[in-house]
C-alpha cells in the first residue's frame, strides 16, 4: 500500500510534536510507533528521512556509552528544538 506524501508529512508532524513534548529526552522507535499508533518499520523509515534532513538526531549508544545492537533512540536536533520552543512562546 502506498501512502501519499501529504499523509507522510502529517505523520512526520505527529512524530515531531511527540519528540518535542518529551524533549530533551530521547526515546526508542518502538515507543514513538506505539504513541502515534503506526507500524514500527514505517516510523523507522520516516525517522531516517528526518535524520537525513537534520531534523532529528539518532542515538546509537545507551547512557553508559555502550552501542545498541538492534535499536536506536531518537530526539529532536538542537536547532529544531530551539525553533519549536521559540514558536511556542
Amino acid at each position: 500500500m502506498k501512502i501519499s506524501e501529504n499523509k507522510k508529512a502529517k505523520i512526520n508532524e505527529q512524530i515531531l510534536s511527540f519528540l518535542f513534548s518529551i524533549s530533551p529526552k530521547a526515546t526508542f522507535t518502538s515507543h514513538i510507533a506505539k504513541e502515534i499508533a503506526r507500524d514500527e518499520e514505517f516510523i523507522k523509515n520516516l525517522l531516517e528521512d528526518l535524520k537525513n534532513k537534520k531534523i532529528v538526531s539518532e542515538i546509537k549508544k545507551n547512557p553508559h556509552g555502550v552501542n545498541y545492537t538492534r535499536r536506536s533512540r531518537w530526539k529532536l536536533s538542537d536547532e529544531v528544538y530551539l525553533i519549536y520552543k521559540n514558536k511556542q512562546e
